[in-house]
């Protein structure tokens, strides 16, 4: 099967909202190619270009695509498959009044420092290691049940979720709230650190290779994001605290495990101490993100 390019020229959006209009339709089981803009918008391309307060639109996500057939109720699977660096360089920023450490002493706000690409590897001013290019999708997501969320925002319907984990290889399964879904992605980064501390990771535009396909009738209704690697399953959840987020991937942590094992709620909480863990995506947007790592050994696909 030929693999479709949709562009971030054909359109982009700011914000998820229930009422989204495609720029495309395609079918269950399509390959895509997205084409992606840095999620500054072009606006960073030295380190004398800085950022002085978070724009009001930012994180521009290629879309929305709507997948035919997709119905509220569903779940969408989008596999990814690659991820291309179509920038010479990436750039990572600090924003006065954003990140982990705004305001502390020591924190220089707004900085800029470029990452030229080279070789598969970054390359940081002052430093003298090179960082190897994994790039991952910061933002993807679907349109929201009710609210609308703009794309700086991480919520159950995905959105800035700034998650490692969201790379080549791995899949992303989302709700379907509205009919067609209206997928949409961007904001890339060359390489991130779990966390993203400061706010941003290497930020750079990309080429992402997907297939996205429609799951109608899923035996595990999905509430929030799942992410499937090679080796786990891992429930992504958003909350105003870390708590919060916590507690929300442990609660669909369990219930995956209750279902795979025919076990008690209370029984798999003691379970899931003792397998999995924890994992920080970031702590920096208006929702802090975490995700719950279960080994495959432990659980079969939901699916």
């Amino acid at each position: 099967m030929s693999r479709r390019t949709i562009s971030h020229e054909e359109g982009a959006i700011y914000e998820f909202t229930p009422e989204l209009e495609p720029i495309a339709t395609v079918e269950s089981g399509e390959k895509l190619t997205i084409d992606t803009r840095d999620s500054l918008d072009g606006a960073v391309q030295s380190d004398s270009d800085v950022i002085e307060a978070v724009p009001d639109e930012v994180n521009a996500a290629t879309g929305p695509i709507e997948v035919a057939g997709a119905k509220p109720g569903d779940v969408l699977r989008v596999d990814i498959e690659d991820i291309r660096l179509t920038e010479e360089h990436g750039r990572v920023i600090s924003i006065e009044g954003f990140g982990l450490l705004a305001g502390h002493d020591g924190i220089e706000a707004p900085k800029t420092r470029m990452t030229p690409v080279e070789d598969g590897s970054l390359s940081f001013e002052g430093i003298d290691a090179d960082i190897p290019v994994d790039p991952l999708i910061g933002t993807i997501g679907v349109a929201t049940e009710s609210e609308t969320h703009t794309t700086l925002v991480p919520h159950n319907h995905g959105g800035n979720l700034d998650t490692t984990d969201l790379a080549a290889g791995n899949t992303v399964y989302l709700p379907v709230f509205q009919e067609g879904a209206m997928l949409a992605m961007g904001d890339c980064k060359a390489a991130m650190a779990d966390g993203e501390m400061c706010g941003t990771g290497a930020e750079i535009g990309t080429d992402i290779d997907v297939t996205v396909e429609v799951l109608k009738e899923p035996e595990t209704e999905l509430e929030r994001p799942l992410i499937e690697t090679p080796d786990a399953w891992k429930p992504l959840a958003n909350a105003e605290t870390l708590e919060e987020a916590c507690e929300l991937a442990n609660r669909d942590a369990l219930e995956l495990l209750s279902a795979e094992h025919d076990i008690s709620t209370t029984d798999a909480y003691l379970f899931s101490s003792l397998v999995g863990g924890l994992e920080i995506s970031q702590v920096v947007d208006p929702l802090v993100t975490v995700r719950n790592s279960i080994p495959k050994e432990y659980l079969s696909s939901p699916f």
